[in-house]
């Protein structure tokens, strides 16, 4: 499998960086309008390949805005990570993001799409929801090929609040002990943690922490990227190169993995013409299916809030969307 990852920041060089060591792909490109970081960080990651074991190739390209060749070594590629955009600062909220980056999706999707026609994108950029929306009105690509990530990257902040709130209340769990979902928008205000759903080793979470400690997990959980962000003067980019590594994996190896995703609905939890968070299976065709789950009374109506406010959202779009 060939992936390229478009911009050379600290998430696309992780996201790059997961994928050889995964060892599924045989070559990873990474893209950046500046000169000279996307080689040499492919470069630093190749330097490791004898160290951790892996034969993936890693190469740096500069591609400019006007360059219209500048794409060429990323032809043939079978999926496309985009995480090029300006970053979250401290204070910042992801639609903050909305006109800078519309503009940069837009152009950086149009130019891999034009070398690898046939490629899956998977969408990081924020406000990812609204830049994965754009992507598909654009590209006019089936909903299959076009995935945000969103809800994985939460889901995994999720388990690890879950993960501290159990082991403060007796219960040792480290987050890979824990089962946890998040749906929703990928926003501080309004993505959605299933609560209902979590478990710890198959038992439910609402048995054994007091809705007072799952109350402040899912507040930590909608604001574990700003927290980040805080602590770190820009966003995250481990977890979240980590994420959209694991979701080419199970496109790769046709894993038909359960992995909640930004994806296009069209009826599915009564809603249509947006792209949001559910519960998605993976495989060699990218979104195999969207699965269906029961929400109770309360997570419904924040879904729906949800809903609601990354259709507000998308009407910022104007026009990008032309």
């Amino acid at each position: 499998m060939k992936v390229t990852v478009v911009g050379a920041g600290n998430v696309g060089a992780t996201v790059a960086n997961v994928l050889a060591t995964k060892k599924f792909c045989s070559e990873v490109v990474l893209v950046d309008i500046k000169e000279g970081v996307p080689q040499g960080k492919a470069m630093d990651i190749m330097q490791t390949a004898h160290m951790l074991n892996f034969d993936t190739t890693v190469t740096g390209v500069t591609a400019l805005p006007n360059d219209p060749e500048g794409y060429a070594p990323t032809a043939g590629s079978d999926v496309v990570v985009v995480t090029s955009g300006m970053p979250r600062k401290p204070g910042m909220s992801r639609e903050d993001l909305i006109g800078v980056n519309a503009k940069i999706v837009k152009s950086v999707v149009d130019q891999a799409l034009k070398y690898s026609p046939n490629a899956y994108f998977i969408i990081i950029s924020n406000p990812m929801d609204a830049m994965t929306f754009l992507t598909l009105k654009d590209t006019k690509l089936p909903r299959n090929r076009i995935l945000g990530q969103g809800g994985m990257l939460d889901s995994s902040r999720f388990r690890y609040f879950l993960a501290q709130a159990l082991t403060k209340a007796g219960y040792p769990a480290t987050p890979a002990d824990v089962d946890g979902m998040v749906i929703g928008g990928h926003s501080d205000k309004t993505m959605v943690p299933l609560v209902s759903y979590a478990t710890l080793r198959g038992i439910p979470v609402t048995q054994l922490l007091s809705k007072e400690a799952l109350d402040d997990v899912v507040a930590n959980t909608k604001v574990g990227g700003a927290t980040l962000t805080k602590l770190l003067g820009t966003s995250a980019w481990i977890a979240p190169g980590a994420a959209a590594a694991t979701m080419v994996e199970a496109i790769a190896l046709d894993a038909k993995k359960l992995i909640p995703c930004c994806v296009y609905l069209e009826g599915e939890y009564g809603e249509k013409d947006l792209c949001i968070g559910v519960p998605c299976i993976l495989g060699k065709n990218g979104l195999e299916k969207i699965v269906e789950i029961k929400l109770d009374g309360e997570e419904k109506a924040k879904f729906e809030e949800s809903v609601q406010a990354a259709r507000n959202t998308n009407a910022k779009l104007g026009d990008a969307l032309k």
